[in-house]
Formats: structure tokens, sequence, C-alpha cells
């Protein structure tokens, strides 16, 4: 597995729009299926799912990604505390940005989020509308950013929330399948193909799962 590893910031995100105010229980009734139409095997999936499947994945903690035809792993690091920042798959054509959220026991976290989300966009002086994607209602955003030239410019991403077992996967598409969404369906796939590892710990709803850096990825400079 080939990591690329920044230490640049990230870039502002809507992380802190989710309400933490509730807190998740470790144990209860069973777990409903990852995915907000497909079910848990359209993925993506639970750690639960997978285990003895002999794929080999990338170990993020939270996160596990295995390796995928033309997509690059990356992994934005904050030097400072050695935290990743960002998990991000990388190709020709665009990116896929993704982080994984505790949430409730048979919940729709992402129904709960996505106004928010939405609305904070908007604060922002950019534009979010609603779109029917293969996990449900996705957010399509445009976003004025400024260029290192001082210049302004649109950015546009596709944003969407896939609730599984406790827990919710957020992902940003950026690119050509954030602006052609219906013809870039590999970054779906790409997607498709990540686990999650929610851990038994009682969180707060909406909090970020922990991601870790890989020994492997700790020795790239």
């Amino acid at each position: 597995m080939k990591f690329r590893r920044k230490a640049e910031a990230a870039p502002a995100s809507t992380d802190d729009v989710v309400d933490p105010s509730a807190v998740d229980e470790a144990a209860g009734s069973p777990a409903a299926p990852a995915g907000a139409g497909g079910g848990a095997s359209a993925g993506p999936r639970d750690v639960s799912e997978v285990e003895g499947d002999g794929i080999e994945r990338a170990d993020l903690g939270s996160l596990l990604v295995p390796a995928i035809a033309e997509r690059e792993l990356r992994l934005q690091v904050d030097e400072k505390s050695g935290q990743v920042r960002a998990v991000m798959l990388a190709g020709a054509d665009g990116a896929c940005e993704f982080q994984a959220f505790a949430a409730p026991r048979n919940g729709d976290l992402w129904s709960d989020v996505r106004p928010q989300i939405a609305e904070d966009m908007v604060r922002r002086g950019g534009a979010a509308t609603e779109r029917e994607g293969r996990w449900g209602t996705e957010l399509v955003c445009q976003m004025p950013v400024r260029r290192p030239d001082g210049t302004t410019a649109t950015q546009p991403s596709r944003i969407l929330g896939i609730n599984g077992d406790r827990w919710m996967l957020r992902a940003s598409f950026l690119g050509r399948p954030a602006l052609d969404p219906d013809s870039t369906t590999e970054w779906e796939d790409a997607l498709a193909q990540v686990v999650v590892r929610r851990g038994e710990q009682a969180m707060p709803v909406g909090e970020p799962l922990p991601v870790t850096l890989p020994d492997d990825a700790r020795r790239v400079r």
C-alpha cells in the first residue's frame, strides 16, 4: 500500500456543525445495516462484515482502506501533533475525502446534519442544493475560494453521508465526480470499498472517530 503524506493544514470543513449533544450507547438493540438505501452489502461496510475475508487494507484506526486501482490514498497530517486531519483518495480527475463519525444505533444522523451543512455553506458565501444519489440524498455545493494569486474561483463539491452500525461516513467528492456524478460512478465504487471500525466505546453522537497513522506511513518524509 502506497501512501502520500501531506503536512499542510486541512481546509475548512463542515465537521464542527454536527451536534454532539447526545451520547451513543455501546450496547443495545441489533445494529442497523450500513448505507442509506442499498443495505450493508452495497458498502461501505462495517468491520464485522469483512473479518477474515483475506483482503489487505491500510489500517487507519477507524477506517480500513484497500488498495484501489488508479486511486492514491493520501493522509493529511498535522506535523506538530502527528494526528491525521484528513483521509483522501486521489485520482487523475478528482478526489474523495472521507471521515467517520459516531452515530446513534438505528438512527439517521445524515438526515440530521445535512441541513446544518447546507446552512454552513450558505453562511460562508456558498450554495448547496440536494440531489438523490446512490446512498440517498446528497448535497451539491458551490464554495467561493481564493487562489494563491489573489483571484477568486468557485470550488464545486458533492457531499454525502452513509449511515452504518453506530457510525456515519461522510464523504466529499471534488473535481469531476462532483461536476458529473452520473458519468463517474467508479468514484462511488471506490468509496464503497472503505470499511469502518466503530469500536465499542461510548462516544458523543457526531464526534469524529479517531484516525491513526500507519507505521509504514510514519516513515514517509
